[in-house]
């Protein structure tokens, strides 16, 4: 057997075993027995739906990340690459066009095969349990607003690294690097005034004591803000978030209208303090620098593979070209992902308990300790939350660390706590 299709389908394999192993060990985690930390907060009924919920997109994505599994390495077999291949250049464009052919024609079939599970998640999973609010119509509109994105924007991009790629010899993943970093600059600053609009209606928070707490506690922390919005995430979930966009002065606030209904004032500054905390301690410049030095390093690994003949004929490949490179380096790619995702995610995780640590203390004087415990409270049970994941689910999917474990960091930091010390 081909040695590369032998790696391959061997990550494919492990990357799997290695998901299910986490699945289920966060499964065998469940207890009916409620953490005392919510007592009170939880009532019995409302846990064990938290824990049914746990369960129903456990198993979902297990059967999804199957049938995915199944689907990709029959592709890879039967020479599905190929086929796509041919079919793209069956239209006689030249090298660029084609590669932006086939790499639609595959987006397009992996879009295919995941749209019933996408369609299942949202009206049956998220519907059963509440959280679903999105029409037929919202879902299909959001669909082609993506798919008109991705050949706006990604189009663009996509044709220039091949481009480069052709063109520029060795140091062509120099420029490559470039061209994305300028991508996604030139992104974070149209997402809040072009990209976002397509999809949720921004609203300026109305004057009233919300506003004049979120607005008094930004000037106290010399913090510029362009204007505090809510949006209408409630068109599409009853979850509740919020978050910054922009940058500099052109900082945006942004609420979702389901977060102003379900918590109180102090604890929405509280999460408002939270997320100026990321800011203010350089974490969103910090990921920032690591996401392009990882860019980096995956352009100039690609680099590396390139045309590898090995490589074209562990997919069955009749020709060799550039634009292929790209989407099967993924493949060999995967494992570095895998790992760089591990450490992102734990880098993440310390910024997430600082930036708890941040509102805590900027807001001692008004309990804001307190306020953000009892805001990731209300926010856990409206999410339905698992309070008690698995470490091993922890490390290779959680950005954010586990309720429990940044209450208790929260309350170590509380006066009372410091005051028991002494």
């Amino acid at each position: 057997m081909n040695g590369y299709l032998l790696f391959i389908l061997s990550v494919l394999l492990f990357g799997h075993l290695l998901d299910l192993t986490a699945a289920l060990l966060n499964l065998r985690r469940l207890s009916p027995e409620l953490p005392a930390e919510f007592v009170g907060v939880f009532d019995d009924a409302q846990y064990a739906r938290s824990q049914a919920y746990t369960r129903a997109t456990t198993r979902f994505g297990l059967i999804q990340s199957t049938v995915s599994l199944a689907l990709t390495v029959a592709f890879i077999v039967a020479g599905g690459f190929n086929y796509v291949d041919l079919a793209a250049r069956s239209f006689g464009f030249s090298s660029i066009p084609t590669g932006l052919l086939f790499t639609g024609m595959l987006a397009l079939l992996s879009n295919i095969a995941g749209l019933p599970f996408s369609v299942y998640s949202t009206f049956v999973i998220e519907q059963r349990f509440g959280f679903n609010t999105t029409t037929v119509a919202t879902f299909i509109l959001d669909g082609l607003k993506a798919l008109l994105l991705a050949v706006v924007l990604g189009g663009p991009l996509l044709a220039a690294i091949l481009w480069f790629f052709e063109t520029s010899g060795s140091a062509a993943w120099i420029y490559c690097w470039i061209a994305a970093v300028a991508f996604v600059l030139v992104v974070q600053f149209l997402a809040p005034v072009v990209i976002m609009p397509l999809f949720n209606k921004f609203t300026p928070l109305a004057e009233g004591e919300l506003k004049a707490a979120i607005t008094g506690y930004a000037e106290r922390q010399r913090f510029a803000i362009q204007g505090i919005y809510t949006m209408d995430g409630s068109k599409r979930s009853t979850r509740a978030n919020a978050f910054f966009t922009g940058f500099g002065r052109f900082r945006r606030i942004v609420f979702f209208d389901t977060l102003t209904d379900k918590l109180a004032a102090s604890e929405i500054v509280a999460v408002l303090a939270h997320e100026m905390g990321h800011y203010k301690l350089k974490h969103i410049p910090m990921m920032m620098a690591l996401s392009i030095l990882q860019m980096g390093l995956l352009f100039f690994i690609l680099s590396l593979f390139l045309g590898n003949q090995g490589l074209f004929a562990a997919f069955g490949m009749e020709h060799v070209s550039v634009y292929a490179s790209l989407v099967f380096f993924g493949f060999l790619y995967s494992p570095i992902s895998t790992l760089l995702a591990i450490g992102f995610n734990a880098f993440s995780r310390r910024n997430e308990y600082q930036a708890d640590s941040y509102a805590a203390q900027t807001l001692e004087s008004d309990g804001g300790g307190e306020s953000l415990i009892s805001g990731l409270k209300k926010l856990s049970v409206s999410n339905l939350s698992n309070l008690t994941p698995h470490p091993l689910q922890v490390a290779l999917n959680y950005s954010h660390p586990p309720v429990l474990a940044r209450i208790a960091a929260l309350r170590r930091l509380l006066p009372s706590a410091s005051a028991a010390g002494n």
